[in-house]
């Protein structure tokens, strides 16, 4: 599993891209559903995940315990590492960096970072490699 990781725009997408050359790509931003990864994994490509952020703030419309959610999350990464080793193929996990901000006045904005967060450390944890991506420039960070 590959973690790709920065701010908003800094290029993470431009690095996955050059980097794996078929893709097939589950995104938030797309509206595509993070419960859908498994059928939307093509055969013989590699799997991207990114949207991380808004899978985490559709899990806060359903539930309002941080643990709850942080232990599905983290049973997800968990499921996503043992079908990525069942397929030998590759997972790309395209996460933002949300830790640097102002903190947020809302206890929902603050808990939807925290688990951010949180997610992050499970990811980093399961990741064979993990990149941190500023202004375009990636930098192997594990």
């Amino acid at each position: 599993m590959q973690l790709i990781v920065g701010g908003a725009y800094a290029g993470k997408r431009k690095i996955v891209k050059s980097n794996y050359k078929k893709c097939s790509w589950l995104s938030a931003y797309k509206g595509h559903s993070l419960k859908d990864w498994k059928s939307q994994w093509e055969v013989n490509t590699t799997l991207v995940l990114e949207g991380w952020e808004k899978w985490i703030e559709e899990e806060l419309k359903e539930e309002t315990d941080d643990l709850v959610i942080r232990n599905r999350l983290q049973k997800m990464v968990h499921q996503l590492k043992e079908e990525e080793q069942k397929r030998n193929e590759t997972i790309v996990l395209i996460m933002l960096e949300l830790g640097r901000g102002i903190v947020p006045l809302k206890q929902k904005e603050r808990n939807m970072r925290d688990l951010a967060g949180w997610l992050l450390q499970d990811a980093v944890q399961v990741s064979n490699d993990v990149q941190y991506v500023w202004h375009g420039m990636s930098r192997k960070i594990k």
